[in-house]
């Protein structure tokens, strides 16, 4: 009956994600081909800024409305918590019908209208516009400069204290032909123009069919060189235009996505080689200090202490010293919130499996940028789906630790960090609500999140804490004695702020190039793909927190301090503090000028570091665990 129930909420929750499609992928991705004459439809996103943070729907601003109104198109979860509103367009596209300068529509613009554009123009927002799921590139022409843009096109420019708005576009379409009648559109770029349009007739009132205009010509493409006066932002009417260009290209259905994965790197493989090799040399010097430590070090201990206890003729002059004095306290509980540190290592697991399959799943080419809202809807999927490993490590280890209150540290375990993730997803909700963004997340948007979490995560964790509390405690090699010993003073170095700061810096060091990436495809509009590479730089900051954190494991029991547990974490876990004053000196490159984009941002990236700890610090336990848990296997004791 459970498990019927549970299929049944998770039948629920696929149909409310995937809205508008059958699987992660959303309607475009399919090729399409193309007849000549057929209908292309030009839909518009929200408009984006990286300055703000803060996206708005696009026709927030004075912009040639579609004659048969506007119509929102079906998006699925992870568009909407991306902030993504996608609807129709008053642009008339159609395959190969080529466009000089069609009037669109004449807008008047008062007060309220001039002010939202120069605030536009001001925090540089832009124009996100989709053809057949082709997101459009810009070509920019300025005085100086041609530039090409793979992320929108801006809603127009300052100069001279003066604001334009760009009222002609060039839409330039590139087609792959196939067969005898198929196109496929393999290239989407619009050239965004600003110019002040006069008709010869004189004024238009925006009515009716639009007369000749003098400031472009209807057998000829308009181009930068051509515009006499540009469109200054004021009150009265606004004509804006457009043209359509068709070009064929070479280039494959299959690979038209790869000018924008590519995008603005100059030497992408190159930079990213370069953090491969970074932390393989920082794994390698790691893995010469632990293999000093296991090869020399330690084997000459457990040689040492094994020789001494079976050997009769020095029984009597046995002396002790080193990490097999504290055999009989080393696997002793955690006095210090062992409930707590159940819950995170639980967390930590349920984390760090969610990122591993992300990771997988983009590499191999499952998840891919170019379907929007995918990756945000496979990493949701995961964290839910594995709410059963979170409630079945928290559980074994809490029975373990002799713990007594079973079903608080199950329901800490289901809902001490997904609800501070809701809670603070959710004061941010509100703050970009108060803003009238489209960020702001619906209120049944918010209800599928909370389905999720209650109806499939919660009892997940539920089940596999039933599981783990079924299972027996975890067996160690070595007896834990009924009062613990005292510890000895410790030395400055093995000070646990100075060993917690030491260890993050080295795992830190390992992925900090890949993180500056990742960073950017999150916060800079920028697109990520080499996932290839984010999954090889993963597996070397799992190996580097390990062998840190086995390094200074090793010297706090050789300085006969058994308190291991929360150190373990605490010391791999530091990672995150590094990635937290790394995103602080990242923001400077956003150039943020409003209070709401601090709190975005610097809320998002205390989660992001949050989820950071709970992944390493995992590792971190994990290791010393096993290293633990070998080196006294292997020694004999009384």
């Amino acid at each position: 009956m459970v498990s019927f129930t549970f299929l049944l909420a998770l039948c629920f929750v696929f149909q409310a994600l995937f809205q508008s499609s059958l699987g992660f992928y959303l309607p475009g991705v399919v090729p399409r081909d193309f007849q000549i004459g057929e209908e292309i439809e030009l839909k518009v996103n929200k408009l984006s800024s990286i300055h703000t943070q803060l996206p708005y729907d696009y026709y927030s601003l004075k912009f040639c409305k579609p004659s048969e109104g506007i119509k929102p198109y079906s998006e699925n979860l992870g568009e909407f918590l991306r902030g993504d509103r996608i609807e129709n367009s008053a642009y008339e596209i159609s395959m190969l019908q080529v466009e000089f300068c069609r009037v669109i529509c004449q807008v008047n613009l008062n007060k309220h209208d001039v002010t939202g554009f120069k605030n536009a123009i001001k925090n540089q927002y832009h124009h996100n516009w989709i053809v057949d799921n082709l997101p459009a590139a810009s070509i920019v022409d300025t005085d100086q400069y041609v530039t090409t843009q793979y992320v929108g096109f801006p809603v127009g420019f300052a100069s001279n204290k003066q604001y334009y708005v760009y009222n002609h576009v060039n839409v330039i379409l590139e087609y792959h032909k196939v067969g005898e009648e198929g196109h496929r559109i393999v290239g989407f770029y619009v050239e965004p123009l600003s110019v002040k349009h006069s008709f010869k007739s004189g004024k238009w009132d925006g009515k009716g069919e639009a007369p000749e205009l003098t400031t472009c010509s209807p057998m000829r493409y308009l181009d930068y060189d051509s515009i006499k006066d540009k469109h200054v932002v004021t009150n009265g009417p606004v004509v804006y235009t457009y043209g359509v260009e068709w070009r064929e290209s070479e280039v494959h259905w299959a690979s038209r996505w790869d000018v924008y994965l590519t995008q603005n790197h100059a030497i992408p493989d190159k930079v990213h080689w370069f953090s491969i090799v970074n932390s393989v040399l920082i794994v390698l010097f790691l893995a010469f200090m632990v293999a000093m430590i296991l090869l020399r070090t330690l084997s000459r201990d457990i040689s040492k202490y094994n020789k001494i206890s079976t050997d009769e003729e020095l029984a009597e002059d046995r002396d002790e010293t080193g990490w097999k004095l504290i055999h009989a306290d080393i696997f002793r509980p955690p006095t210090t919130l062992p409930m707590l540190f159940c819950v995170i290592i639980g967390s930590g697991v349920q984390l760090f499996a969610c990122a591993f399959l992300l990771i997988v799943f983009s590499a191999i080419g499952f998840l891919s940028p170019s379907s929007r809202g995918s990756i945000m809807i496979a990493m949701l999927l995961f964290f839910v789906l594995l709410g059963f490993t979170a409630g079945f490590t928290s559980a074994r280890l809490y029975k373990t630790f002799k713990g007594k209150q079973f079903q608080r540290c199950t329901i800490l375990t289901a809902t001490l960090f997904p609800g501070f993730l809701f809670a603070v997803f959710f004061s941010m909700d509100i703050l970009v609500w108060s803003y009238g963004s489209t960020g702001a997340v619906p209120i049944m948007t918010m209800i599928i999140v909370l389905t999720l979490w209650f109806g499939i995560s919660v009892p997940l964790v539920f089940w596999g804490a039933f599981h783990g509390y079924k299972k027996d405690a975890i067996e160690f090699p070595v007896l834990t004695s009924a009062s613990p010993r005292a510890i000895p003073p410790q030395p400055w170095y093995l000070n646990p702020i100075f060993t917690c700061l030491l260890g993050g810096i080295l795992p830190f060091g390992a992925c900090f190039v890949e993180l500056f990436f990742i960073m950017s495809s999150i916060w800079m509009d920028q697109y990520y793909y080499v996932f290839g590479f984010l999954l090889l730089v993963f597996a070397i900051l799992v190996i580097t927190c390990a062998e840190i954190s086995i390094v200074f494991n090793y010297f706090q029991l050789v300085s006969e301090d058994y308190n291991w547990w929360w150190r373990s974490v605490l010391t791999a876990g530091s990672t995150s503090l590094y990635v937290f004053l790394y995103s602080a000196a990242y923001f400077a490159r956003l150039e943020g000028n409003m209070m709401i984009t601090y709190f975005l941002y610097f809320g998002y990236m205390g989660v992001i570091s949050l989820g950071v700890f709970l992944i390493t610090g995992s590792i971190g336990f994990f290791s010393c665990l096993y290293f633990n848990h070998c080196i006294y296997g292997s020694i004999k004791v009384d």
